[in-house]
């Protein structure tokens, strides 16, 4: 039998599904009902949503987004589970140890990756091939988990605890990346391309090069920006001044253009609290006082590399 993405989408469904429960059961949690139905609705999706209705699933998706707009989604008490001193005391005698769980899940999704296309069986491969990679990825991370309880002799449980713990303080941006990809989505079937082509024509002149090159670029950030996502921003920019504009109009090599294209929509996700998994994520991680703290950080390195970008491309793409 194929090893599906849905086996991974029932996992994760289970772990939030769980949290939920323990969410709706913490009778100190300032907002149990709501942060604990946000979690609920999520586990939900990733359960059953093949099998409901799209209309059903967007519906879904707009309690979500309307508890976690009306500050629903919050975290509880922390309850990591272990004493301070019972920490300190197993970080002593693991020492280097502990990165050795962070290291098996690329290690386990490379492994994976590569030997899936040999693992077949009865003309049947274990892994669906449009999937691989995903499926190395879940199943590294569940040979990391399972490693990490035999390491620090310490059961699941705690596991699911300080699951509760890191979803609960990262909150609603978990979801994040799941939107935007489907952003990128409904941006390129409603047209947008076309339309960043009609505005960029109609009211800047693209007769010159280094104009096209800078609305390429910064357009490129901008939408980055906006989704969170530069291989979301890329088709949107791409079809609609990439291709007609500076391979079309000005004989650009495409290659360069979409690789320095990339770049600069790079630029753009070191500006945004859209790309969450970057910026959102580890400032909660870290508890920093200043939830925009990285991105601030990031902000010079960004506006320099844009510009680089731009002159490269310049440079590059006319030469």
């Amino acid at each position: 039998m194929i090893l599906s993405i849905n086996y991974l989408y029932w996992l994760v469904g289970a772990i939030l599904a769980v949290i939920a429960i323990m969410i709706f059961s913490d009778r100190t949690h300032p907002k149990r009902l709501q942060t604990g139905s946000f979690w609920a609705i999520y586990a939900f999706i990733f359960l059953i949503g093949e099998r409901l209705p799209a209309e059903l699933v967007g519906i879904l998706v707009i309690v979500m987004a309307l508890i976690a707009g009306f500050g629903g989604v919050v975290a509880g008490p922390a309850r990591a589970g272990l004493s301070e001193r019972a920490r300190h005391t197993s970080v002593q005698r693991l020492g280097n140890k502990l990165f050795i769980p962070a290291l098996m899940i690329p290690a386990v999704t490379v492994i994976g990756t590569l030997l899936a296309p040999y693992l077949v069986f009865h003309k049947l491969p274990l892994f669906d091939p449009k999937n691989i990679t995903l499926l190395s990825f879940g199943l590294g991370c569940i040979v990391a988990a399972g490693f990490s309880c035999w390491l620090t002799r310490d059961n699941i449980g705690q596991s699911v605890r300080e699951a509760r713990r890191l979803t609960e303080s990262l909150g609603w941006a978990v979801v994040l990346p799941q939107l935007l990809g489907t952003l990128g989505l409904v941006f390129s079937e409603a047209g947008v391309g076309k339309a960043v082509a009609f505005l960029t024509t109609a009211y800047i002149n693209m007769d010159f090069r280094l104009i096209a090159v800078i609305v390429y670029c910064v357009g490129m950030a901008l939408f980055t920006m906006v989704m969170g996502n530069a291989f979301a921003a890329f088709p949107v920019m791409t079809g609609g001044v990439g291709v007609p504009i500076l391979v079309g109009m000005h004989h650009a090599d495409p290659a360069i253009m979409a690789a320095i294209g990339m770049f600069s929509g790079y630029c753009g996700t070191l500006l945004t609290p859209m790309a969450a998994n970057f910026n959102m994520v580890p400032a909660a991680l870290l508890e920093l006082p200043d939830k925009n703290g990285v991105i601030k950080a990031q902000a010079p390195t960004a506006f320099a590399l844009l510009a680089v970008n731009i002159v490269l491309m310049y440079v590059l793409l006319f030469r």
